[in-house]
């Protein structure tokens, strides 16, 4: 009985971190984890899948019983540890750091271009 809550309540922890670490809103498992497909790395998205294609024989009491539980709690004990070891604030910091990237390039494409179309007409 207490394995049967247990990979329920991982699952539900799952399901938590990843709206607390990737924004998913979807209810449940499976929906999260086809969403967030390129932002897991590809082992830890596998062992997702098989935590979220458990999740509905999960639920029902005789299916349940036929789970690879050991297999489930690897499963499970990969993917929130990849979860937990997100920082958000770098997340964020890398993001703004190449926004600021792309906007710099552009910049430098623009005065070049400036300078190539004012010297090609003869203003310099």
């Amino acid at each position: 009985m207490t394995q049967e809550i247990d990979i329920q309540t991982r699952i539900a922890q799952t399901i938590v971190l990843l709206r607390k670490k990737l924004g998913m809103k979807d209810k449940t498992l499976i929906d999260s984890v086809r969403r967030a497909k390129r932002r897991l790395p590809r082992k830890v998205y596998k062992q997702a899948m098989v935590l979220a294609q458990a999740e509905k024989m999960a639920e029902h009491p005789k299916l349940r019983m036929v789970l690879d539980m050991p297999k489930l709690e690897k499963a499970s004990g990969e993917v929130q540890s990849h979860l937990n070891a997100i920082n958000l604030a770098d997340r964020r910091w890398g993001w703004f750091l190449s926004f600021l990237g792309s906007l710099a390039l552009g910049l430098i494409v623009l005065a070049v271009l400036s300078i190539v179309i004012l010297r090609w007409r003869g203003f310099i």
